[in-house]
């Protein structure tokens, strides 16, 4: 029941009040002809929903754990976040700040940053649970944007620090790159020009647009983890080390370009771009010419993520370039003495954007289809190995499950480091077609609006869109992605009667078999289509839908399935004969386990009847040997040291003779002495108390007088052995 509670929400959100109120105020919007690519309009905080009305140019919130709750599910309570002053362009993405008290809504002419309000109350809500909240508003680089009429914004990102003020990045399509302070938002805190002329200051518009055509025009940036800089940054002294962060540059043209910046060093701590950085294996055509976004996994080493608009998807492992390799890139572009690390492609993916459809002949080839799109990448906040892809036609997830034995194939040693291509081949991504909201390249642009992974444990690893239509889909997540969980020490297995020490060996290499066969290179997502709910597709397009549906289901499922069905077969017969075999061997085992015990019994009465018979030769030899001692006429050593302490013995005890008599004399003595001293008649004297008393202690003084004189005379005796 408790698991059932905890995955109330995924049930009840879609049904959600909210979202009646976006579909509401999307009829009202007039709606464009032309495509329209992927938004993000939606992100989660603490348990708490937040999804952005574009027509009313608000923020609708609800806390996901109040839906759980049976008070939750009787009213869908929500507040609204309003702007003060609400930006005036169209909102393509939302972004939550690293320290989670802003959030900049994004857009193609400008960028605006919302100020979260206070919580309080008892659930913690904002300004205690109003229902429409007031927010402050900071709009960025406003005046830039309106006197430059031919810029747009290309990409957003914060920065990635939560000890610091916080800036926000923005790549225009002039080529440069802008950091803005909130606190001083029209003006930028650092300028950096990306172009690759020479006189990168004086682009006209002429210029840009033959850069354009070049694909000299950055398109995207990420940044990586921080790092120890090995860039001489402006205003850095020299012999010091600086931490910084990695910005990743990605060109429409597929090249890619490395700068570190950080803030420690005031406006002077950005780096100049070093690049392009040199991909190997090389390709003639660079990788594509349609580039679209970079994504840096947080892994060491690094994972770039390099998206075309093709769909097709570049793992590239960030390593450190050997010199050779620096001294011939070193020619492109001025990089100083910096050390320029290199891209390896590590696998190449290609997206499903539109589903692939067979061709209705006899062949099984598919028809190719040159649908393309700006794809979106997003990280995946449970598992650094995993990421996700929104575009114009769906939603993708891609797990990368070869990371973990990268780390291990970079520590082992030299002689370890030829099996790269057999793990390279061996070890492949898992791609998730998740959603598809565009199956074939003549339906519809339905693109999705709003994408989230909820961290938080307690509701469940879940993902949430947000479709065209204003619906919310809830999928849970795979968890055969992310790495196992460390065991505990009470559950770590151990020698007992049960367990076999052979299956530490196997690793359930058995199991992984099967796995690899089940393993399905394609999958059939959830489609949706565009258009309105009533209206039925054409009958060709749902044939054709058909159709591949019952091809992935008869290759990905039903052959997989039969082909672990006989390997299991084959594996049973395998195990069957080895049991016999085993059955027999136990048997012999059985028979000589009961001739070694007659044997022993055997060799226990033997050993008694020896050992007993040992004892008695020792007996024997023991009186012999001492009868044959005692005829011997002469002494021994030990016979002759007995005699000798014998003889001190006799000595000592004469001494001692003399000792007693001379003490009985001496008591003779004292007793005469005391019988003449003691008078014959005594006189009846009285003592008073005064009297009695002195003489008590008198007597008492010679008492101990003589206790210690008789001490002394038996210590005196004692040294001399009287």
């Amino acid at each position: 029941m408790a698991a059932l509670a905890g995955e109330r929400w995924r049930s009840e959100l879609p049904g959600h009040e909210i979202f009646t109120k976006l579909r509401e105020n999307a009829g009202f919007q007039r709606r464009g002809s032309g495509r329209t690519s992927a938004k993000n309009l939606a992100f989660c905080l603490n348990g708490d929903l937040f999804v952005w009305d574009e027509a009313d140019k608000v923020f609708y919130t609800t806390n996901l754990r109040h839906l759980n709750s049976e008070e939750g599910c009787d009213g869908a309570k929500y507040q609204t976040l309003l702007c003060i002053n609400p930006p005036l362009f169209e909102v393509c993405q939302v972004l939550l700040s690293p320290t989670q008290f802003h959030v900049a809504l994004i857009g193609l002419r400008g960028a605006t940053v919302l100020e979260l309000p206070q919580r309080w109350g008892k659930r913690s809500e904002f300004e205690g649970g109003r229902a429409r909240v007031n927010c402050k508003t900071i709009p960025v680089a406003e005046r830039f944007f309106t006197s430059s009429g031919l810029v747009s914004l290309r990409h957003a990102a914060w920065y990635p620090s939560e000890t610091e003020e916080p800036h926000l990045v923005l790549l225009t399509s002039d080529n440069t790159l802008r950091f803005y302070n909130l606190k001083e938002p029209q003006s930028p805190a650092r300028v950096l020009s990306l172009s690759q002329s020479e006189d990168g200051s004086a682009v006209r518009t002429r210029g840009r647009s033959y850069a354009a055509s070049l694909g000299e025009i950055a398109v995207a940036f990420d940044f990586g983890p921080l790092v120890c800089s090995p860039q001489q940054l402006p205003g850095q002294r020299a012999k010091e080390e600086v931490l910084a962060y990695p910005l990743y540059i990605l060109y429409e043209n597929g090249e890619t370009y490395l700068s570190y910046t950080t803030l420690a060093l005031g406006a002077g701590g950005l780096g100049k771009p070093l690049g392009p950085l040199p991909m190997h294996p090389a390709a003639e055509d660079n990788y594509g010419y349609d580039a679209c976004a970079v994504l840096c996994l947080p892994c060491v080493p690094n994972i770039l993520v390099i998206a075309t608009e093709t769909g097709t998807l570049y793992h590239c492992v960030v390593l450190e370039a050997e010199e050779e390799e620096e001294c011939v890139a070193g020619e492109r572009w001025a990089r100083g003495t910096e050390a320029v690390p290199s891209l390896y492609v590590f696998e190449c993916v290609e997206l499903e954007l539109t589903l692939k459809l067979a061709s209705g002949e006899e062949e099984e080839e598919p028809l190719e289809s040159d649908f393309t799109c700006p794809i979106r990448l997003h990280r995946d906040p449970l598992c650094q190995q995993r990421y996700h892809c929104t575009h114009e036609a769906g939603v993708h997830s891609v797990g990368l499950t070869w990371v973990s034995k990268l780390h291990k194939f970079l520590q082992s040693d030299e002689e370890d480091k030829d099996n790269l291509q057999e793990l390279a081949s061996e070890q492949r991504c898992i791609v998730e077609h998740i959603l598809c909201t565009r199956p074939l390249s003549s339906s519809s642009s339905a693109p999705v609006r709003g994408f989230w992974i909820v961290s938080d444990l307690s509701l469940g690893a879940t993902m949430i869109c947000i479709t065209s239509a204003h619906e919310c889909l809830t999928r849970p997540l795979l968890s055969s992605i992310r790495p196992p969980s460390p065991p505990l020490l009470c559950s770590r297995p151990g020698l007992g009667l049960g367990s076999s020490p052979l299956r530490g060996l196997a690793e359930d290499s058995f199991e992984q078999h099967i796995r690899n066969i089940l393993a399905r290179n394609s999958t059939n997502p959830l489609v949706l289509r565009a258009g309105e709910k009533d209206c039925s597709p054409p009958p060709p397009e749902c044939l054709q839908l058909l159709s591949r549906a019952t091809q992935v289901f008869r290759e990905e499922y039903i052959l997989k399935q039969d082909l672990a069905r006989e390997e299991m077969e084959h594996r049973v017969k395998l195990l069957c004969g080895q049991k016999n075999k085993q059955m027999e061997d136990l048997a012999l085992c059985r028979e000589e386990r009961k001739s070694l015990r007659e044997m022993a019994e055997r060799l226990a009465d033997k050993y008694e009847d020896a050992k007993y018979r040992q004892e008695a030769i020792m007996n024997r030899m023991k009186r012999v040997l001492g009868s044959l001692r005692s005829q011997l006429p002469v002494l021994s050593d030990s016979e002759k040291d007995m005699r000798k302490e014998l003889q001190t013995i006799n000595d000592q005890l004469h001494h001692l003779g003399n000792g007693i008599k001379q003490v009985n004399k001496k008591m003779d003595y004292q007793t005469k002495q005391m019988e003449k001293g003691v008078s014959p008649a005594r006189a009846n004297l009285a003592l008073n108390a005064h009297q009695r008393k002195c003489v008590q202690a008198v007597l008492k003084e010679q008492g101990e007088q003589i206790a210690d004189m008789m001490k002394q005379i038996k210590d005196i005796k004692n040294h001399f052995s009287f």
